[in-house]
């Protein structure tokens, strides 16, 4: 038997062994709600916005094309854009910051 850990969940110990999988696994971090990531791997088709530029929520930022579908990117409350981080034509990655609004 390899090497165990406790774990506490709910007041209950358990003993357990942990594969290398889970022990290497990257560590979670809260989502920053001033952060707008990519949700899907596409390409950046059209962006609406400026650097400064004050929004309501719902309006759109910009398009996203994933998989032959074009995504409406929208600001998810009042505020203002403050840094975009991809340009038109843009491959990104799925997880990628586009857009840090405040």
């Amino acid at each position: 038997m390899g090497d165990l850990k406790k774990f506490n969940v709910d007041g209950t110990i358990y003993t357990t062994e942990l594969t290398a999988k889970f022990e290497n696994r990257k560590a979670w971090v809260k989502p920053n709600p001033k952060h707008i990531n990519s949700f899907i791997p596409g390409t950046v088709v059209e962006i609406f916005v400026k650097e400064g530029q004050k929004m309501k929520e719902g309006e759109t930022i910009m398009i996203l094309e994933a998989m032959k579908m074009k995504n409406q990117i929208k600001m998810p409350f009042d505020g203002k854009i403050v840094k975009i981080h991809v340009t038109e034509g843009t491959k990104i990655p799925n997880h990628l910051l586009m857009v840090e609004i405040e």
